[in-house]
């Protein structure tokens, strides 16, 4: 076996679980458009992870080590977009029209390649759980099916829990303290992972 597989799937589900930019992201789509509408939304981020996975694991690692500024100068560019969609989420009023739309699959699509806790927590995987010498297809397969299997759970739940907590705040004056809070988890998550030195 080319990855630890156990302890792997406990570090995958820990990782998909918590709170950062992606979550506050479902979190905040659900609250807007239900779970239902934001289903494409949820589809694009669960498959955008495979858009960092397969890269890191055939080899983009080696330009990380050959040209860091690269990595350094996507982290931040990264990082701005991630901010930028807090600032939307932290206009957004729930349910205020009934001909919006909720955001599609190819929007969903690229939240993960611009999430830098998606990058920080795929270079882990690799770097933690593949066991040296195993085969590069397989050990890329194995990470990227534990971390979809984990994300087809537990994306729908945030996505869910945005749904029930706008059934309870939307239309009161508690709801853009809602969407303020949203979004300042959101940017408190992305600045954790580029100053903190976690892995999440």
């Amino acid at each position: 076996m080319s990855v630890a597989i156990a302890s792997f799937a406990v570090f995958a589900a820990s990782q998909v679980g918590t709170p950062g930019p992606a979550n506050m992201v479902l979190l905040a789509t659900g609250a807007r458009y239900g779970l239902r509408a934001a289903l494409p939304f949820v589809a694009g981020v669960a498959l955008g992870k495979q858009l960092v996975i397969w890269p890191v694991g055939f080899g983009l690692m080696q330009l990380a080590d050959s040209a860091p500024w690269v990595f350094g100068a996507l982290k931040y560019i990264s990082a701005a977009y991630i901010i930028w969609l807090a600032w939307r989420v932290a206009n957004m009023r729930l349910n205020t029209s009934a001909e919006a739309k909720a955001p599609g699959f190819m929007a969903g699509l690229i939240v993960h390649p611009l999430n830098p806790k998606a990058w920080a927590m795929v270079t882990s995987a690799f770097t933690a759980f593949a066991v040296p010498g195993g085969s590069v297809f397989e050990t890329t397969f194995t990470i990227a099916a534990g971390f979809l299997a984990v994300q087809v759970i537990l994306h729908p739940i945030w996505t869910s829990w945005g749904a029930w907590i706008a059934q309870t705040v939307a239309g009161t004056a508690s709801e853009r303290y809602l969407m303020w809070t949203l979004a300042g988890l959101t940017v408190a998550s992305v600045l954790f992972v580029l100053f903190g030195g976690a892995t999440k």
